[in-house]
């Protein structure tokens, strides 16, 4: 993990960063409430993360790499249920007021205080090998799509449906234990357009632009989240699409463990595993194609809190690509089951994406409840997937629904 004094604000985000950034869309309180009483709304995301522990509590009893895991695990259970109780009774306890990022904090700090490191490391690494034993395919039928207009909502629907691969969720583990997840038939199974926020025409015109692209080289930082289908069949698609337009793309990836997101060793593995003996995925160079540690150990992500690293490759990007970091929400439900289909559908992210020479926010329901309002210096897109009724009441949508925000700066 990265000390204090290694991590530093996000440089492309609008500053005065105290006066235009708030990492938690959502507000729990505001400066009228009772500082020593719980709100409503910070009792139901307490629940909803309180939901959550039976699921991480199986995770971790079966953890071989930990001694006496199930016993350990009836511990981690313990603490942080009563952690959680404490915050209900007074919300300024353990270093409150809660927001999520914090109850993530929290959670995770529980867990590696008994010894569990990567609780969920068996279901990512069969998930990375079935995903990455259908990426021909799916980029297969991306490259047939001739119209750019067509292919692009078909590379975002795969960035929805890939997402849906997220453990976090107490719904959507019980469901991908009981039934599994089809990437394929997600993607086609999305609620129906026009989605709650739905920029996506105005942004397939803006794609469609060559002007957009610089005279050098473009330069895109794509912030990944889950492991599996998410980040093999719905971001490094993607990823390649920008490779193909000549952009160079920089993927960001969690320092450590958490939830099923993917961490910064195992995306050069996958890459690694992708490539063929030329180096290239399934025909594209990926010379332009680079791996950097986002410095981050949580499912969601705070953006005045980046490693040196990060910031020094992101400062002169044309489009940041933040998937599912940027929301500052319980990240354990952010996954989204399919009702029609009783598919998993991968959803979790925002993607900052600043594409030749904008910078777009893709915002994949982890995204939602943190940066869903994050103002960048460029351009932004963000993509999400309404996963608690909650947030599906606040956007005045449906559960389930999609958020596609783009956001145009001007001049």
């Amino acid at each position: 993990m990265e000390s204090d004094s290694a991590m530093v604000v996000f440089p492309l985000l609008t500053t005065p960063i105290e006066s235009n950034y708030r990492a938690c869309t959502i507000p729990y309180r505001f400066p009228s409430d009772n500082p020593r009483k719980a709100t409503p709304t910070e009792i139901a995301w307490i629940d909803l993360f309180r939901n959550s522990i039976p699921s991480f509590k199986k995770r971790a009893e079966s953890d071989t790499t930990v001694v006496d895991a199930p016993t350990k695990a009836e511990k981690f259970a313990q603490r942080y249920a009563d952690i959680l109780d404490d915050m209900k009774k007074d919300p300024e306890s353990h270093g409150g007021p809660p927001d999520c990022i914090l109850l993530c904090r929290l959670r995770e700090q529980v867990l590696r205080e008994l010894g569990f490191r990567d609780i969920f490391k068996k279901v990512k690494d069969e998930e990375n090998t079935k995903a990455i034993s259908l990426f021909p395919e799916v980029v297969r039928l991306n490259d047939d799509i001739e119209d750019e207009g067509k292919r692009l909502e078909n590379l975002v629907r795969g960035i929805f449906a890939g997402n849906i691969f997220d453990l976090g969720s107490a719904q959507l583990a019980e469901v991908f234990s009981r039934d599994g997840m089809s990437f394929l038939a997600s993607c086609q199974n999305l609620v129906p357009r026009p989605w709650v926020i739905d920029d996506l025409d105005t942004f397939k015109a803006k794609w469609n632009k060559k002007s957009w692209k610089k005279a050098s080289p473009s330069f895109a930082v794509i912030f990944v989240d889950n492991s599996g289908a998410d980040v093999i069949l719905g971001i490094l698609p993607f990823a390649r699409e920008l490779l193909k337009r000549g952009t160079q793309v920089v993927l960001a990836a969690n320092d450590l463990p958490s939830i099923n997101d993917v961490t910064y060793p195992e995306l050069i593995e996958i890459i690694s595993k992708l490539k063929d003996e030329s180096g290239k995925l399934i025909g594209v160079d990926t010379s332009n194609l680079l791996i950097a540690n986002s410095g981050n150990d949580l499912p969601v992500i705070d953006l005045t809190r980046v490693s040196q690293e990060l910031a020094y490759l992101a400062s002169d990007a044309d489009l940041v690509i933040l998937e599912g970091m940027v929301k500052c929400a319980a990240d354990y439900d952010l996954g989204c089951f399919c009702v029609l289909c009783s598919d998993l559908i991968l959803v979790d992210q925002l993607l900052a994406t600043k594409i030749f020479g904008f910078f777009i926010c893709i915002l994949q329901g982890r995204g939602i409840e943190t940066n869903l309002y994050a103002q960048f210096k460029c351009d932004s897109l963000k993509i999400g997937m309404v996963k608690h009724p909650e947030v599906a009441q606040f956007l005045g949508g449906r559960l389930y629904d999609c958020v596609f925000k783009y956001n145009e700066v001007l001049g």
